[in-house]
């Protein structure tokens, strides 16, 4: 195991965590920004989910996967936490209270966010109608960029049986409209 490697620092080091966040903001921002369509919570969930960075950190195991791998997997859990949270907190009262609110820059930062994957979104609610997991695995290799081996590794399959499921996807949605415009070639 490697304990100096810049991931597995950042948790204890904060010019490791400043770069590890600087150079994959963007991307958290994207993933979380078409699985949401509420300015106030794609900010939280991006804090959130380098929050988990900052605790998971030592948890990262070089052997199992890329870099970015681990993250998506640390923020497709944090994202799927929040849903469950909600979820629950739905059933209890009409409105959550204490968001805490952006200042009009952020917000409008966050809402032009959203605005940019709103074609994301549609193609993310049309991949509903695969299973689960072979959503999760089709989101991992065409939108978020991984690999195959990266996708099996953040949801925790091997690699041949993520090629399996996203040939079966993959096969499965060439006939929606919808997905049409969707790369799913990777």
């Amino acid at each position: 195991m490697n304990d100096n490697h810049p991931l597995r620092r950042i948790g204890r080091d904060p010019t490791a965590f400043e770069a590890f966040y600087r150079a994959n903001v963007e991307a958290v921002q994207r993933f979380i920004a078409r699985r949401v369509n509420d300015p106030h919570l794609a900010a939280d969930l991006t804090a959130d989910v380098f929050l988990a960075v900052i605790e998971a950190s030592d948890s990262y195991r070089p052997s199992r996967g890329t870099p970015i791998a681990w993250l998506y997997g640390v923020a497709r859990n944090v994202v799927a936490d929040r849903h469950r949270q909600r979820a629950r907190e739905l059933r209890l009262v009409t409105r959550v209270a204490g968001r805490a609110l952006l200042d009009p820059d952020s917000l409008a930062r966050v809402e032009d966010r959203i605005t940019a994957e709103q074609e994301s979104r549609r193609l993310y609610a049309a991949l509903s109608t695969l299973p689960e997991d072979d959503r999760a695995l089709i989101e991992l290799v065409a939108l978020d960029g991984l690999s195959v081996a990266d996708a099996a590794q953040v949801l925790g399959v091997k690699p041949g049986t993520a090629r399996v499921r996203l040939h079966r996807a993959r096969r499965q949605i060439t006939t929606h409209p919808l997905l049409t415009t969707l790369e799913v070639t990777s």
